[in-house]
């Protein structure tokens, strides 16, 4: 039986599309099957973005997202040839069961709700800076500031 799953690859910035378009049909070679002759459904590219590190060096990657329908025992020998793959910065397989993740430009037309569309406006009394300690507490006494002093000298008043 068939799952859906779905792989995020970062490969090495320094390919194009189409060299990056090999290496997953190489990769993907490895869940088709008889009874599931195409399993990718869906292929994304997300294109070249900066990472949040380095990855053996490289700061810039090249995302792709694929959803997939495999079967589940064939993805360990999936994931051995991910890691043999020099290309392949880092990856991530997951079992999807979700809506597809949006594309960039997807996430830029649906831009979320400003905080004037979904709450009310704050009152002066929430907007005011709270007070801090020493201005809210009564100043001490000299009595209360050699009271303690006194004790910690083992004398007493």
């Amino acid at each position: 039986m068939t799952r859906p799953y779905e792989f995020v690859y970062i490969f090495d910035s320094a390919l194009e599309e189409s060299q990056i378009d090999e290496h997953l049909a190489r990769l993907h070679q490895v869940i088709t099957s008889p009874d599931n002759p195409n399993p990718v459904t869906e292929t994304s590219h997300w294109g070249r973005r900066t990472l949040a590190y380095t990855v053996a060096g490289k700061e810039v990657g090249h995302y792709v997202i694929v959803r997939c329908d495999a079967q589940p025992d064939s993805l360990t020998e999936l994931e051995r040839q991910i890691k043999l793959e020099p290309a392949v910065l880092r990856h991530l397989i997951v079992l999807n069961e979700g809506l597809a993740p949006l594309t960039p430009d997807e996430a830029e037309t649906e831009a979320p709700a400003t905080a004037t569309e979904t709450e009310a406006p704050a009152t002066a009394a929430e907007t005011e800076a709270p007070a801090t300690a020493a201005e809210t507490e009564a100043p001490a006494t000299a009595a209360e500031t050699e009271a303690p002093a006194a004790a910690a000298e083992g004398g007493t008043e």
